[in-house]
């Protein structure tokens, strides 16, 4: 739930999150599609019972086509919410035998992620005094934040909320700058945390950052900027790939919520992203491609076993 600009950026933003969500389960080892959903408006003032539970029956019309989750914007309460009109939502308070809220293990994920990455920059996967500046402080983000502080990472940060950036400072001793400013700081690692498209032409020259890796999806405004990155040396973690802890908790719902279960299957995100690196250095590629490329081949292995098993259905039909 966001406050787009209008319903043109709203469309464009579900497309894009749906690709992501795609590439994210394929990744990931999940057997599930991908998808997703945006609302528009403010979720601090405009969020009602009525609007989640409309929303709730539209989902139930698709009949289990697609299952929601939370995301930015929209809490455990509002996925209860919309649990009263369907059963094909997941992330739902913990006392209905569901995962509740993602957005710990999310960051459990992307902080694994970052060790990855940052032992791919500099050799070593410890965050002690490494710089990291955080962009946007919500729920994952602040989560995030609190496995920094406590390895001894140095933080700042920004978000256009005030108040969740006086909470990371109360709570962190992290030094708050502006919105504009995080891009300049002089840190190695830049973690975006808000939404996508902040790795672009005006910011890239202001990145001092030997490394990405963050919580936003979709973080490269178009495929070209993951060229110029690679090529100023840039180690960066593709989002889909290290922010798919969140994704990972809530699918094990469908085997029946186990929490060990699931994180330690969000461990595998460090895993993951070296496997990444690998790709990308072995074929000189940017890491976005060799991550795309990772998940096009799982998703291609399933098209040709379900073509197999539609085949053999076929075979076994016919000689009927």
């Amino acid at each position: 739930m966001w406050t787009y600009d209008s319903e043109e950026d709203a469309i464009v933003d579900a497309l894009r999150l749906a690709k992501g969500m795609t590439y994210k389960n394929a990744a990931a080892g999940l057997n599930l599609g991908g998808g997703k959903t945006v609302i528009i408006g403010d979720p601090r003032k405009d969020k009602n019972p009525e609007m989640f539970r409309s929303f709730g029956r539209y989902i139930q019309g698709l009949n289990g086509r697609y299952i929601t989750a939370e995301d930015v914007g929209t809490t455990v309460q509002d996925m209860d919410t919309i649990h009263l009109e369907t059963e094909f939502v997941a992330g739902t308070s913990s006392y209905n035998g569901a995962s509740g809220n993602p957005s710990p293990v999310t960051a459990y994920g992307v902080y694994k992620g970052m060790k990855a990455s940052v032992k791919e920059a500099f050799g070593t996967d410890s965050l002690e005094g490494k710089i990291v500046a955080v962009q946007g402080v919500g729920n994952v983000a602040f989560a995030l934040c609190e496995f920094l502080h406590k390895e001894g990472a140095q933080l700042v940060v920004t978000d256009i909320n005030k108040d969740a950036v006086k909470r990371a400072v109360d709570a962190f001793g992290a030094k708050a700058v502006n919105p504009d400013d995080i891009y300049d700081v002089e840190c190695d690692v830049y973690a975006p945390c808000a939404l996508g498209a902040t790795i672009n032409d005006d910011t890239i020259p202001k990145l001092k950052a030997k490394v990405i890796a963050g919580s936003a999806n979709n973080q490269l405004k178009s495929t070209s900027h993951g060229d110029i990155i690679h090529e100023s040396g840039i180690v960066y973690a593709p989002d889909y790939v290290i922010n798919s802890g969140g994704v990972i908790n809530v699918a094990d719902e469908l085997t029946g919520y186990n929490a060990e279960r699931a994180m330690k299957k969000v461990e595998t995100i460090y895993d993951s992203l070296e496997r990444v690196f690998e790709i990308s250095k072995r074929d000189n590629i940017p890491t976005y491609v060799a991550a795309d490329r990772m998940a096009e081949e799982r998703i291609q292995s399933v098209r040709n076993s379900r073509s197999q098993f539609l085949l053999n259905e076929r075979h076994i039909l016919s000689r009927k």
